[in-house]
C-alpha cells in the first residue's frame, strides 16, 4: 500500500491564486519597508554627534573606573571600590563623592 499523497487533477481556483498573490505582495512590501526602516534608524543613529568626553579625568589614587554617565552639567564615574564620583563639567573638579554600601 502506497501512503504518498497523489496529485489532484483539479486545477486551483483562480480566486485562491489571486488571494495568495495579494498575500505575497503584502509580505514583500512589509519586508522591504522593515529593511528600509532599520537602515534609516542605523544611519540616523551613527550620524549623531557622540557625547563629549573630558580630555583629562583625574581619579583618586587606587580607584579604577567601572562606569560613566553624564548630563549637561556634570558627569559621574562609578569606581571599583563602590564609590560614585560626580564632577562638574565647567570646572572639571570633584563636586561630590558618594560611597555605596553593600547589603
Amino acid at each position: 500500500m502506497d501512503d504518498t499523497p497523489q496529485p489532484s487533477d483539479q486545477p486551483l481556483d483562480a480566486g485562491l491564486l489571486k488571494f495568495l498573490k495579494v498575500l505575497v505582495i503584502i509580505l514583500t512590501v512589509t519586508m522591504i519597508g522593515g529593511v528600509v526602516a532599520i537602515v534609516a534608524l542605523i544611519v540616523i543613529r551613527y550620524n549623531q554627534t557622540p557625547p563629549d568626553f573630558p580630555e583629562v579625568l583625574t581619579l583618586p589614587a587606587g580607584s579604577t573606573p567601572e562606569a560613566y554617565t553624564q548630563t549637561s552639567r556634570w558627569y559621574a564615574i562609578v569606581t571599583d571600590d563602590d564609590r560614585v564620583l560626580i564632577y562638574s563639567r565647567t570646572t572639571q573638579k570633584l563636586v561630590r563623592e558618594i560611597t555605596l554600601e553593600q547589603e
